[in-house]
């Protein structure tokens, strides 16, 4: 992806549309079937409006009514090539969830979402996290690092951090079912992958029963054995299945505030 980030790199493409000439009983049909509550209106693959599902419900009692009606005509829209950053504002300040992604001849080519730009933001930030590891490493063991994104296979990671916690864990399981979970960070060996960054993704996406996840992959010009490795070796870290879950109440801030309440209720 290129250093500027544009509506069009993260669009849906495969958008849900209603026809302008349909009846409001047969898109009450579309939106029962669906998982929208939005939906954009065309005119021979050019967008004409907008309508929601309230919209749609208020005139139920009028089912032969035509969609094209009461479609709102005022229309916000993006274009492919906007930056992200742009689209996030307008959808910000006019209090918008999804916007529909227009072409210069106005066809619908992709709307835009929430989720979309929240993805967006997450994985712009990962790239320093992972220039910060490359640059460790290759001072600390004198060796030239290639840096590839592709996804690994869960199966093929060795963990490097001994303890996970229950309630990121569930956290991080969400945002896998949403696709907004930023990729791991891992150096490519012969035959596995170390595991720096995202042990709780590596755990979600396990209990999730996903064969893979993105990763940002550190492939090194020579085989050495890392600090890292010999550190997960000794606590005996061999499979994501070595790595202790602890319970919410355990988690360290947790139990501070814990015990930081039970004092002021003491007194």
């Amino acid at each position: 992806m290129s250093g500027r980030v544009t509506v069009k790199d993260y669009m849906t493409e495969a958008v849900d549309y209603l026809p302008y000439n349909i009846s409001v009983g047969e898109a009450i049909k579309i939106l029962l079937d669906s998982r929208h509550a939005y939906f954009p209106v065309t005119r021979n693959d050019y967008l004409v409006g907008v309508i929601g599902s309230k919209d749609l419900l208020r005139h139920c009692k009028t089912s032969d009514l035509p969609v094209k009606e009461i479609t709102a005509r005022k229309l916000i829209v993006a274009r492919p090539e906007l930056h992200i950053d742009d689209a996030a504002r307008i959808m910000f300040r006019n209090g918008l969830k999804k916007l529909p992604v227009i072409d210069e001849k106005n066809r619908l080519v992709g709307i835009i979402t929430n989720t979309d730009i929240i993805r967006s933001h997450i994985e712009r930030v990962t790239p320093r996290k992972v220039d910060m590891v490359k640059h460790l490493i290759e001072k600390e063991h004198d060796v030239d690092i290639i840096l590839k994104k592709y996804a690994v296979p869960i199966d093929k990671l060795h963990p490097t951090q001994d303890i996970i916690y229950a309630d990121e864990l569930k956290g991080r399981k969400y945002e896998l079912k949403r696709g907004l979970a930023e990729p791991l960070i891992v150096i490519k060996k012969r035959s596995y992958y170390v595991l720096v960054d995202g042990h709780h993704r590596a755990i979600a996406a396990l209990d999730l029963d996903m064969p893979e996840l993105m990763a940002h992959v550190l492939e090194i010009d020579r085989n050495i054995e890392l600090g890292m490795e010999r550190a997960a070796r000794a606590k005996k870290l061999i499979t994501l299945r070595d790595i202790k879950i602890m319970d919410y109440a355990q988690h360290p801030l947790v139990e501070i505030t814990t015990r930081l309440v039970d004092r002021k209720h003491l007194r």
